[in-house]
């Protein structure tokens, strides 16, 4: 027997940053919005735990007890007394290390499909629980939807979404690494009284009314700088796509996914296209949003 959960990738469409506390984390203002490109996890019973990965950047996906799919399988098993005894194969379509919360949604995938595999029926609290163990972006990779996370993140209240958002998504060569991006953002900051994150209720408008003019007047993206101060070349690849006629561009997270919202599925194709062609990002994907979290196939 084995289960399969498809678990969708993330954009930011509102990430305020505040400053530094304490424990190294940031307080955030997160506003999350599932898109449709995403990662299968499939989990079978097996004699020890195992990873094994496919699709694009699998080489650069930890096959040991440090990738969140695995440690899912761990702290859902101890929860219940039970050995983590199963094969987890990652089919990776969201891009890796690319701001989009591919990892995160590995997690989120495994702890669903083992929940099932091993019929334990646990509560969505539950369940919620355990991906706020896991990490910061976890949770709304198993809601998908649209979702505020405030906290580092974690803490989701879930937003209404209406309509058809169309999103272009262009792929850098190699990755960022989100501790890294925050630390520029701290360098960057040094001495600056950096303000509490607070959420946009126009954004929050926008996404209610599935206007996709005025979500493009509400973007932003705190962590934009600094992913630009570590990757100077993604300004090319935002000023390409806006050239192109999106309505707006910006940083996935932490990078260097860039992303572009268009009026619609047309002009989405012709982002694309002129990424392509300019040589400034290593390839280009058309969706669109909201997309359903992680589900079972």
């Amino acid at each position: 027997m084995s289960v399969t959960v498809r678990v969708p990738a993330k954009v930011n469409v509102q990430l305020a940053v505040g400053g530094a506390r304490p424990d190294g984390f940031h307080d955030l203002a997160n506003v999350f919005l599932a898109v449709g490109l995403y990662d299968e996890v499939t989990v079978r019973p097996a004699p020890s735990l195992t990873i094994t990965c496919t699709g694009p950047g699998c080489d650069q996906v930890p096959l040991d007890r440090t990738n969140l799919a695995a440690r899912a399988a761990e702290l859902l098993a101890a929860r219940h007394g039970i050995s983590p005894d199963v094969h987890i194969h990652i089919a990776k379509d969201i891009p890796v290390a690319g701001g989009m919360a591919g990892g995160s949604a590995d997690g989120a995938g495994a702890l669903l499909a083992c929940d099932v595999l091993w019929g334990l029926g646990s509560s969505r609290e539950e369940l919620l629980s355990i991906c706020a163990e896991l990490g910061s972006d976890v949770p709304f990779s198993l809601v998908g939807g649209a979702a505020l996370g405030t906290g580092r993140g974690e803490q989701l209240t879930e937003l209404e979404v209406r309509g058809t958002f169309h999103w272009v998504f262009a792929m850098a060569d190699g990755g960022l690494s989100t501790p890294v991006v925050f630390g520029e953002f701290d360098r960057l900051n040094a001495g600056v009284a950096v303000p509490d994150p607070v959420a946009s209720p126009a954004l929050a408008a926008a996404l209610r009314t599935g206007d996709a003019a005025a979500l493009a007047d509400a973007l932003v993206n705190d962590l934009q700088p600094a992913a630009l101060s570590l990757r100077p070349s993604l300004a090319a690849t935002l000023s390409t796509g806006m050239s192109a006629g999106a309505l707006a561009s910006l940083v996935s997270g932490s990078g260097p996914t860039t992303a572009f919202l268009t009026k619609d599925a047309d002009g989405a194709e012709a982002v694309a296209s002129a990424l392509m062609s300019s040589g400034t990002c290593r390839a280009a994907r058309v969706t669109t949003g909201p997309a359903r979290g992680a589900t079972v196939v």
